[in-house]
């Protein structure tokens, strides 16, 4: 079911774009259909011979690693709340928001799969498995919690949240490998039944556990970390009744349910949550006493009920966690319904501060009938659910009679009073009719809205007397757990225990919260003159600006502006590093060998003369060139030891970095400055040779002291029997190692966003103008009126430009945009010849590079080249004719495949990236393999397409608009400099232009200084 979520988030985007808000209704079927198959499997998770529902894939067989999602009694109950919970909100959201809401497609998009995030994260049975789920629901509540971009509160509030709650998670995924390291395992089932047999104890145990504490209690918020949860509140409402009362905060609660059975008796387990958990129970109560908004009111009193869940959940025991199990579902069931309560409240008064709103009751009866049976669950009246948890609460603590249940029960109390406190504060404020405030318009209440609290309010209303009903749920699950004192397992929910210790305490922690309410103004006023104690908000905002500050220091001693510096820090850092290895070495065992072949000679010659060549050259394109030689000298190196798909690599990577450095230095004096700071000449041969000389011998050592043979030994049989294909290089790419690949590709995709962002600062896309060709032969730009460049910057007369709507038959569509200074007719009618043929080539080596030197790589290197020809022929209307294609889709579309073909390996085989491979016989090709490697590969050869259009987009056709921006800006100043009448011939003007172009490209200019500046 986790897929269908996330198959679900892709479509939620064309759907909400298509359908507007209606588009909820039909997203709400997920969520509920996963809310079905929950149920069905009740006859096999908790019949007489029940088993947990398990699937397993192998995730990193070479590892060790496998996805398993096991759905035992304990997820099934968070399940039901992930998914009840999730179709109702999505309902809500069908009517909540407006028609013309910002970003709507977006946020179904997100909020779907968050929703699967978090049905991922209960079903999880691997640890690292957890953690991707755990760290996939702070990414998307990040993304909702700042849904509302425009507004720097809904900012500031993701961010805050996704920085505590990503640190808590990074020192949980240390505790996770340490756990793993530890026992050999990262199964949860199977490390809860080591525990359970006393197999893992220790310092190292310890301490992973209490790391993995830590990201439960950030995800939780509880102190030091509930700050982050008020905060959220900057959410729109349906996120705050997911992420903040049914789901994403229960994540922690869920976690420590999950480790309590085996972990609880561990040193530092009960100190911890006990002391965390009823601290966080106060002070969360404390401070919803003063909240005037219901929304932060409900926020703090989330933070409080989830201190007193965290310290139900500790302690592992049946009869405890059975009542920590009921609290746990009340309180969703409760605080869900009060939060979308809010939510109307909101949209009909148009505020929710509780001074301000009067006559509730009569505005909106049957939110406000929802809200108080809510508040009054969350206060334990019965009949209510909330009731019946609290008494269970009550009635267990004092069972276990021990010591941390004493302190337990004393807290927990003490925080209950202040739970029917501000729970009653809540319905006077949102409902009663108040002196001298207006009261609230009454409005129809359309049913669409209201049938989400109303069907969470019939839940808390039926599931009180039924609470018998869900006992055996509950105790199918506490069943498993360790039994510590006699009788313990006994408890059983029930509506009426009869008259028993829990029911007086119940009545004393409704009587005294009561009175609190009814001497709010005494209380409040007491409140106002103790002090406020540690404000952990203010903290953290303190904290935040120190690491700031501190940055600030270090960039402004660091980032100096000097590249020269930049480069001497790195290559010192990297001796010295390197250097002390090398010394404490005492495994030098060094197989010199001179040469394999006497060709190795003229490439190592060739080599140090271009090395040497290129710190003499003193024009920055003549550099270019003799770095460039050096790369080729590589490729015939590999061409000599017999690696021709490396040569190809080589030849095709070289040709493109010289474009690429081609196409920046146009923006770059023609000549290399001279450096005038520390590193002279002198310190900078010294330093390049100390890394020369450092790197030979760590080359010589790694090549010596190898003792075992290397994996790549077997590659060869590994390609040709398992990937099918006689091209080691490329099977290796795209089979054998292909984790590897997605890791590169998804570099080149951040690349390519990165060159783009750079030069792109308005805009992701910066639209390519076209030509587009007329039936009766006459040309038109389309997309923007089109200018030819000349007529920009004022080289020619009206007469004199050339009329592109005139029938000519040119070898380039767009070849007449260029200045004549600018075009080559040769490079024209090259470009026309070759392109088509080398795109076939490129797809010939797409699909030939499993057996043949090529590959998707390769492939797309070469149609990559073939547009760099169109764009230097024709410029960058050339290069929109040749792809009429967005870089981002390719990019996207190439990621995707790549994704897919490992998803679909899992899917038709048992591992991510599983190859299948269809044989036969075909007539006139003979025989062929195909297998679904090749989908990868494809989605490389798009990849690599959609980076090199990017570059050409970026560095090219955005450069191209920046130069002639300036060449207009420089020829308007000549004109005011030399007062040019209107008989100054063009000819003449445009010599000028030139002749002032030509001095600022051959300014020797200082590295330090500003280039360019005339």
């Amino acid at each position: 079911m986790t897929g269908a979520f996330f198959g679900a988030a892709v479509i939620a985007y064309p759907l909400v774009r298509r359908l507007g808000r209606n588009g909820f209704f039909f997203l709400a079927l997920v969520p509920f259909a996963a809310l079905i198959f929950s149920l069905a499997q009740v006859p096999d998770i908790f019949g007489s011979a029940g088993s947990p529902l398990v699937e397993s894939m192998n995730w990193l067989p070479a590892l060790g690693l496998e996805g398993i999602f096991r759905l035992d009694e304990l997820s099934w109950i968070m399940s039901l709340l992930v998914t009840g919970v999730g179709a109702l909100v999505f309902v809500y959201c069908a009517r909540y928001f407006p028609p013309d809401e910002p970003g709507l497609a977006r946020f179904a998009a997100v909020f779907m799969a968050f929703a699967g995030m978090m049905y991922g994260l209960v079903v999880a049975d691997e640890l690292l498995m957890l953690y991707l789920f755990w760290e996939g629901t702070t990414v998307f509540s990040y993304l909702l919690i700042g849904h509302s971009q425009s507004r720097r509160r809904s900012r500031q509030a993701a961010l805050q949240a996704l920085i505590v709650t990503t640190a808590g998670g990074l020192a949980m995924l240390v505790g996770m490998i340490l756990l793993m390291a530890a026992t050999g395992t990262g199964q949860i089932s199977t490390l809860m039944e080591r525990a359970s047999l006393g197999l893992d104890t220790g310092p190292v145990i310890v301490t992973a556990v209490i790391l993995i504490l830590v990201g439960a209690v950030s995800k939780s918020a509880l102190i030091p970390f509930h700050f982050w949860l008020p905060g959220a509140m900057a959410a729109p409402t349906p996120v705050s009744a997911y992420l903040h009362a049914a789901a994403m905060v229960k994540a922690g609660i869920y976690l420590i349910l999950r480790l309590a059975p085996g972990y609880h008796a561990l040193p530092g387990w009960s100190e911890t949550l006990l002391t965390l958990g009823l601290l966080t129970m106060f002070i969360g109560g404390w401070q919803a006493l003063k909240q005037t908004d219901l929304k932060l009111l409900l926020a703090f009193g989330t933070v409080s009920q989830l201190g007193f869940l965290t310290t139900m959940a500790s302690f592992g025991t049946p009869d405890i966690t059975k009542a920590a199990l009921a609290m746990l579902i009340a309180h969703a069931l409760f605080k869900a319904c009060l939060f979308l309560c809010v939510g109307i409240i909101d949209h009909r008064a148009g505020t929710r501060d509780l001074t301000k709103l009067s006559g509730g009751w009569k505005a909106f009866p049957v939110v406000a009938v929802c809200a108080t049976i809510a508040a009054a669950s969350m206060s334990g009246l019965p009949p209510l659910l909330g009731f019946v948890a609290k008494e269970a609460v009550y009635s267990t603590l004092l069972a276990s009679g021990d010591k941390a249940s004493i302190i337990a029960l004393i807290g927990v109390m003490i925080g209950s009073m202040l739970t029917v406190a501000y729970s009653a504060r809540f319905v006077w404020g949102a409902f009663s009719s108040k002196a001298g405030v207006d009261d609230i318009a009454r409005r129809d209440e359309k049913i669409t809205l209201i049938i989400s609290p109303v069907m969470l309010t019939v839940l808390t209303v039926a599931l009180g007397p039924a609470a018998g009903l869900i006992d055996g749920y509950f105790g199918a699950w506490t069943s498993t757990l360790p039994v510590i004192d006699p009788g313990d397992g006994d408890y059983h929910l029930a509506l009426w225990h009869g008259l028993e210790p829990a029911l007086a305490l119940s009545a004393i922690t409704i009587a005294v919260g009561l009175g609190l309410f009814f001497l709010r103004d005494s209380f409040a006023k007491v409140q106002s003159t103790l002090p406020s104690g540690l404000d952990f908000h203010d903290l953290y905002s303190k904290l935040i600006s120190w690491m700031e500050r501190l940055a600030l220091w270090v960039t402004s001693r660091t980032q100096r502006g000097s590249l020269p510096f930049y480069q001497s820090v790195i290559y010192l850092v990297l001796v010295a590093g390197i250097g002390l290895a090398v010394i404490s070495n005492d495994t030098w065992n060094i197989d010199f060998k001179l040469f394999d072949t006497p060709l190795d000679f003229i490439i190592a010659a060739v080599l140090i003369i271009v090395a040497v060549a290129a710190t003499r050259a003193k024009k920055r394109f003549t550099a270019v060139v003799v770095t460039g030689i050096s790369g080729y000298a590589m490729v015939a190196y590999f061409a000599f030891v017999g690696a021709p798909d490396l040569a190809l690599t080589q030849v095709l990577v070289e040709t493109i970095t010289i474009v690429v450095f081609v196409l920046v230095l146009r923006r770059l004096p023609a000549r290399i400055g001279q450096s005038t700071g520390r590193f002279t000449p002198a310190w900078r041969a010294i330093i390049g040779a100390a890394v020369g000389v450092t790197m030979m011998v760590v080359v010589l050592i790694a090549a010596g002291v190898r003792i075992s043979d290397p994996v790549s030994v077997d590659f060869g049989q590994l390609a040709y029997e398992l990937g099918h294909g006689k091209n080691i290089v490329n099977v290796t790419l795209v089979d054998i190692r292909v984790w590897d690949t997605l890791g590169e590709i998804s570099v080149l995709v951040a690349a390519g966003t990165g060159i783009a962002g750079l030069i792109f600062v308005r805009g992701r896309e910066g639209h390519l103008h076209r030509f587009v060709s007329r039936r009766d032969g006459t040309e038109l730009q389309g997309r923007v009126r089109f200018q030819p460049v000349a007529e920009e910057i004022g080289n020619f007369h009206a007469s004199q430009r050339e009329d592109v709507t005139q029938r000519r038959v040119s070898w380039l569509i767009a070849g007449r945009t260029l200045a004549p200074r600018n075009r080559s007719i040769i490079l024209e009618v090259t470009a026309r010849l070759v392109f088509h043929a080398v795109l076939i080539f490129s797809l010939y080596l797409l699909f030939a590079g499993h057996n043949e030197p090529g590959g998707g790589f390769a492939g797309g290197l070469v149609a990559g080249l073939a547009l760099v020809v169109r764009y230097l022929a024709g410029g960058k209307f050339e290069l929109a004719e040749a792809a009429r294609f967005t870089p981002s889709g390719m990019l996207g579309t190439g990621m995707i495949m790549a994704v897919l073909t490992g998803v679909s390996g899992w899917i038709w085989g048992d591992t991510v990236f599983k190859s299948v491979y269809l044989e036969g016989d075909i007539p006139v090709l003979g025989h062929l393999s195909f297998g679904t490697s090749t989908f990868f590969d494809i989605g490389v050869y798009l990849i690599v397409v959609g980076l090199m259009l990017d570059i050409l987009r970026s560095l090219g056709a955005e450069v191209d608009l920046h130069q002639e921006r300036d060449e207009m800006v420089l020829t308007n100043r000549l004109n005011q400099s030399y007062n040019l009448s209107e008989n100054f011939s063009a000819e003449a003007e445009h010599d000028a232009v030139s002749s002032i172009l030509d001095r600022v490209n051959h300014l020797d200019v200082d590295n330090g200084a500003e280039g360019g500046r005339l």
